[in-house]
């Protein structure tokens, strides 16, 4: 049974703030990335956890084309490993600014999107945490997509994750 005040904690650790020293000790562990020999070997055998950087304007939905892996040539919410002891917050702000580059402002948490697909293609097993953000100002002011990598879409393209085009639908973010 969960005790008093621990959804409270929840939702505050997701916009980044340490309310217990346990969060604290851990996000300030630096970690690189796995080599693909330890990433093949983990996420093999238990879930990734990764976040989706969700940027909705009256353009449409903000996609990023995949440029290498196996999913190459689809069009996804960018979105990107949370590495360990990274508070999602700090995992979707490095999203944006390494896919993207751009900087961006957390609204809120839409939901979680399983990737059913990934296990059946033999890939992994991802389970991508969904945030809705906006452009910080000075990122809104000269951040300029271009169509074969970045785009708005009003329309969801036909190459893009069959997950992430539900989850969009199911949640009015797309057509």
């Amino acid at each position: 049974m969960a005790s008093p005040g621990a959804g409270t904690l929840a939702r505050a650790d997701w916009r980044g703030r340490r309310a217990r020293s346990t969060v604290r000790r851990l996000a300030i562990v630096p970690r690189a990335p796995l080599l693909q020999a330890e990433y093949e070997e983990i996420f093999a055998k238990v879930p990734r956890l990764t976040v989706e950087v969700v940027i909705v304007s009256p353009d449409g939905v903000l996609l990023a084309r995949r440029q290498a892996g196996p999913c190459q040539g689809l069009w996804h919410i960018p979105g990107g490993t949370v590495r360990f002891g990274e508070p999602l917050n700090t995992a979707v702000h490095r999203v944006a600014e390494q896919e993207l580059a751009i900087g961006v402002i957390v609204d809120s948490l839409l939901g979680y999107i399983e990737y059913p697909s990934h296990l059946e293609r033999g890939v992994d097993w991802p389970v991508g945490i969904a945030f809705s953000v906006h452009l910080t100002p000075s990122s809104a002011g000269h951040f300029r997509p271009t169509p074969d990598a970045v785009a708005w879409f009003a329309q969801l393209p036909d190459e893009m994750h069959d997950e992430q085009k539900l989850f969009l639908r199911e949640h009015g973010l797309a057509a």
